[in-house]
């Protein structure tokens, strides 16, 4: 049973998310327990095609992204809690609310995204989580966003 995974590499991820370059935006994701909270890490590198745009000589990730990478963080830490692995699993943003950007974050960054579940359960289609990423311990964002699961039956 998948529950007692406490982590997912790159491998496991792909495994739980449709995501793919450019856009998976989660390298790991560590202490994960259950369905209830993750800490997922993005390795910030200068190769991310958005930095080529968002700014040309002051590459600044932009704030949707660390959301976006928030939103797979909670993505992942489902599909292992809900024992959801190699499933067509569809996770669809419902809403964002109270999201507030408090640093930057640029190229060399490690950021760490910590996501709790506030809301939703086993077997159940919505999910309200809060998130907050943060570099060096330092606040990056912070949101609280609904999302919900669809599981693509043949």
């Amino acid at each position: 049973m998948t529950t007692e995974l406490k982590s997912a590499d790159i491998h496991l991820i792909q495994r739980i998310l449709p995501h793919r370059y450019p856009f998976l935006l989660v390298d790991k994701v560590v202490e994960i327990d259950g369905y209830s909270s993750a800490c997922g890490i993005k390795n910030v590198t200068m190769n991310e095609p958005h930095f080529q745009g968002h700014f040309p000589g002051t590459p600044i990730m932009p704030g949707v992204t660390i959301v976006e990478a928030m939103a797979q963080t909670a993505g992942v830490m489902l599909g292992v809690g809900m024992d959801m692995i190699d499933t067509e699993l569809l996770i669809y943003f419902m809403n964002i609310d109270k999201c507030k950007f408090r640093r930057k974050v640029i190229p060399g960054d490690v950021l760490k995204m910590r996501v709790e579940t506030t809301r939703g359960k086993l077997g159940g289609k919505i999910f309200k989580f809060k998130g907050v990423a943060t570099v060096d311990g330092e606040t990056a964002a912070e949101a609280e966003f609904s999302a919900m699961v669809d599981v693509q039956k043949d």
